[in-house]
C-alpha cells in the first residue's frame, strides 16, 4: 500500500466485496467439474476428452491472469474485476446452447474468463493494506476458492431437478449481479486514487513486465503450480475419481469433492496468518513436507500380494480404503491452502510495484497447472491403467518443488552468511579447508605449530 491513509470501512469492503465476488467467479471457472461428468457420459468421451473439457476452462483464466493483472496495476483492479464478471456471465450464459463436444469446448474457453479474476482481486487488496497484513488479507481473499466446494454442493441437485442447462444459467446471473453488487459497495484503490490526484500515468506494459526476468519469479510459479494447479485439478478431478474407484454416484461424489475443496479453501486464510507470523518461506517448507507425506501415501495402488512362505503361497491385500483415501485428500488440500497463501505473501514483499505482472505471471503458471494436470491425469489413467497414477505425478512435482526450494534457500543463505559455507560437522573437515595448517588455532586460542 503506497496511497494515501484510507478507511477502515472502505478497507473491509474492499476486501469482503473481492472476497465474494472471487467465490462466484471460482464457482463458475470449476463448472465443469459437475456438468462435465454429465457431458462425458451423454457424449461418451474418453477420460483424455474429459480431463480436456474441465481444464479448458482453467486454460483461458490462466493465460489472461498476467495481461490482467497488468491492467489492474494501470486502470485499477475495481473497474477491471467488474468488467471480468459481466465478461464471464454472458460466456457462462452460452454455454446453455453447446450441444457437442466441439461447441462445448468452445463455450469452456468463454467460461474461463471467471478465472482472470484473481490477479485482479489480488492486486486490488494488497494495496489497501500495508506489508505486515498483506499475507493475511491475501489469504481472506484467496478462501474465495470455496467456491469449487459452492458448485460441487449446489450443482448436482440443480442439474438432476432442472437440467444442466439451469445451472449454467444461474451461475451466469449470479455473475453479473455479483459484479453489479461489486463496483457499487467498492471504492478505487489508493494508489490508482494517489495517482490520479498527482496527475501521473500509469507505467507502460513493458516497465510491469521487467521483473518477469528475475529466475526467483519462476520459481516461486513452479510452487503455485503444485499448491493451486495441484489443488484445482484435484477439484475437477476427484468427482470422477470417487465414481470409477468407489462407484459413487454424481450428488455424493460432488459432496466429497467439496470436503477436499473447503479446507483447500479456508485454510488459506490461516496460510495468510501464519505467513505474517512466522514467515512465508517457513510455512512452504510445511507445505511441502506435508503434501510429500501425503501424495506419496495416497500414490500406493490397489496391489494383491502373493507370497511363498513355507506351507504355502500367503496372499493379502494392501488397498487404502475409503475413509483413508478421503481424509488424506482433506490433508492435502490443507496443506496445498497454507502454501496458497505463503507464495502470494512473498510477491508484494519483494515486488510491491509489480503486484499485478509478477502475481499475474505466478497465478498463470499455477492455473496452467490446473489446465495441464487434469489432462495428464486423464492420459495416464488411458496409458498406465492405474487410478492413482494422479498422485504419482502429484508426488514428483512437489518432491521436485521442496529441493528447489531448499537449494535456493541455502544458497541464498551462503551469499548473505559467508562463514556457513564452512564445514560445520566434522573437525577434520575444518582442518582440510585450512590452508595453513602450520598455523592452525589451538583450542584456548593461542596459535601453534603443526606436529
Amino acid at each position: 500500500m503506497t496511497g494515501g491513509a484510507v478507511s477502515g470501512g472502505d478497507r473491509a469492503r474492499a476486501l469482503w466485496s473481492s472476497t465474494a465476488a472471487f467465490t462466484v467467479c471460482f464457482a463458475a471457472w470449476t463448472i465443469f467439474s459437475i456438468l462435465g461428468v454429465q457431458v462425458k457420459r451423454d457424449l461418451g468421451l474418453s477420460d483424455f476428452q474429459f480431463g480436456l473439457l474441465v481444464g479448458t476452462p482453467i486454460l483461458t483464466g490462466s493465460l489472461i491472469r498476467l495481461v490482467l493483472g497488468i491492467w489492474a496495476d494501470q486502470y485499477g483492479g475495481r473497474r477491471v474485476f467488474a468488467l471480468v464478471m459481466l465478461a464471464a456471465a454472458a460466456a457462462t450464459w452460452m454455454l446453455s446452447y453447446a450441444h457437442d463436444y466441439t461447441t462445448f469446448l468452445l463455450a469452456a474457453l468463454g467460461v474461463g474468463i471467471a478465472g482472470g479474476s484473481f490477479s485482479v482481486g489480488v492486486a486490488y487488496v494488497s494495496k489497501w493494506y500495508p506489508k505486515e497484513r498483506q499475507g493475511t488479507a491475501l489469504g481472506i481473499f484467496g478462501a474465495g476458492n470455496v467456491g469449487s466446494a459452492v458448485t460441487k454442493f449446489l450443482a448436482p441437485a440443480v442439474m438432476v431437478a432442472m437440467g444442466w442447462q439451469a445451472v449454467a444459467q444461474i451461475w451466469a446471473i449470479a455473475l453479473a449481479v455479483t459484479a453489479v453488487l461489486f463496483y457499487v459497495t467498492t471504492k478505487d484503490d489508493p494508489d490508482l486514487a494517489a495517482r490520479r490526484a498527482r496527475g501521473v500515468q500509469a507505467e507502460s506494459f513493458g516497465a510491469m513486465m521487467a521483473p518477469l526476468a528475475n529466475l526467483q519469479v519462476w520459481r516461486f510459479a513452479l510452487y503455485y503450480f503444485f499448491v493451486f494447479g495441484g489443488f484445482v485439478a484435484l477439484a475437477l478431478w476427484l468427482p470422477r475419481f470417487y465414481v470409477g474407484v468407489y462407484g459413487l454416484d454424481i450428488v455424493t461424489a460432488g459432496m466429497l469433492g467439496a470436503a477436499y475443496s473447503i479446507p483447500g479453501s479456508l485454510f488459506r486464510i490461516l496460510g495468510g496468518t501464519l505467513s505474517d507470523r512466522y514467515g512465508a518461506r517457513r510455512v512452504m517448507y510445511w507445505t511441502f513436507i506435508g503434501a510429500t507425506v501425503c501424495t506419496f501415501l495416497l500414490s500406493y495402488p490397489a496391489t494383491h500380494y502373493v507370497v511363498q512362505g513355507i506351507r504355502g503361497p500367503i496372499e493379502f491385500d494392501l488397498t487404502l480404503g475409503f475413509l483413508p483415501f478421503m481424509l488424506l485428500t482433506m490433508a492435502l488440500g490443507f496443506f496445498m491452502s497454507l502454501g496458497k497463501a505463503a507464495v502470494y505473501k512473498h510477491i508484494p514483499v519483494y515486488y510491491p510495484g509489480r503486484v499485478g505482472s509478477v502475481g499475474g505471471v505466478v497465478g498463470l503458471i499455477g492455473g496452467l497447472g490446473g489446465f495441464i494436470l487434469p489432462i495428464a491425469f486423464g492420459a495416464m489413467n488411458d496409458l498406465v491403467g492405474v487410478w492413482t497414477s494422479c498422485f504419482m505425478l502429484l508426488f514428483v512435482i512437489v518432491a521436485a518443488s521442496l529441493v528447489w526450494m531448499h537449494l535456493a534457500i541455502r544458497r541464498m543463505e551462503k551469499a548473505e552468511h559467508p562463514a556457513l559455507r564452512a564445514p560445520r560437522d566434522l573437525p577434520e573437515a575444518g582442518a582440510l579447508a585450512n590452508p595453513n595448517p602450520a598455523a592452525a588455532p589451538a583450542p584456548d586460542g593461542r596459535t601453534v605449530a603443526a606436529e
